[in-house]
């Protein structure tokens, strides 16, 4: 164990105790620590949405945090997703839809999308918000998903496959 602040946190499932450098982000102990690749370093500034994960159930740029504000964390990554070889409903689509070209984005992709499947059940308002509820519109999920870039292109695929993960072909 190399020296730093204690963490504990429970990553995919599986609880884990660590030493952290005060000044390590979640995304550098997930990969360099923790042997867990799904999230991907892009940009490391937080601009591409490379590296999103849940936190807690929320969806974050693992890039932009610190992981020592992780203590006692659930951090779920697109590979946390599913746990027993059971694809998660985004996962299914994202299949269905072609929403992956190269394949780079797409774990960050799969978590931003599960994550927005959370804020329309709790009817969580986005800029482009007309009324009191989401509604499942092109505009409304571009809008959502727009911290998560592709390279490739595969925006049609990607905003088709959140629309049937949550339940709106």
């Amino acid at each position: 164990m190399t020296t730093g602040v204690a963490l504990a946190l429970t990553v995919d499932g599986t609880e884990r105790r660590v030493a952290v450098d005060p000044r390590r982000t979640l995304l550098d102990l997930l990969r360099d620590q923790l042997g867990v690749y799904s999230p991907k370093k892009g940009c490391d500034h937080g601009q591409c949405g490379a590296c999103t994960v849940l936190l807690d159930g929320r969806r974050v740029l693992a890039c932009l945090v610190l992981a020592v504000t992780c203590e006692g964390a659930e951090v779920t990554t697109a590979a946390g997703l599913a746990p027993d070889g059971e694809l998660h409903p985004v996962q299914q689509a994202f299949l269905e839809h072609d929403g992956f070209q190269c394949g780079y984005c797409t774990p960050g992709q799969i978590c931003s999308a599960a994550g927005l499947l959370t804020e329309f059940a709790e009817s969580a308002p986005s800029h482009v918000t007309v009324t009191d509820t989401p509604q499942w519109t092109d505009e409304e999920i571009a809008e959502r998903m727009s911290g998560n870039l592709c390279r490739c292109g595969a925006y049609a695929g990607i905003v088709a496959a959140v629309r049937q993960a949550g339940g709106n072909r």
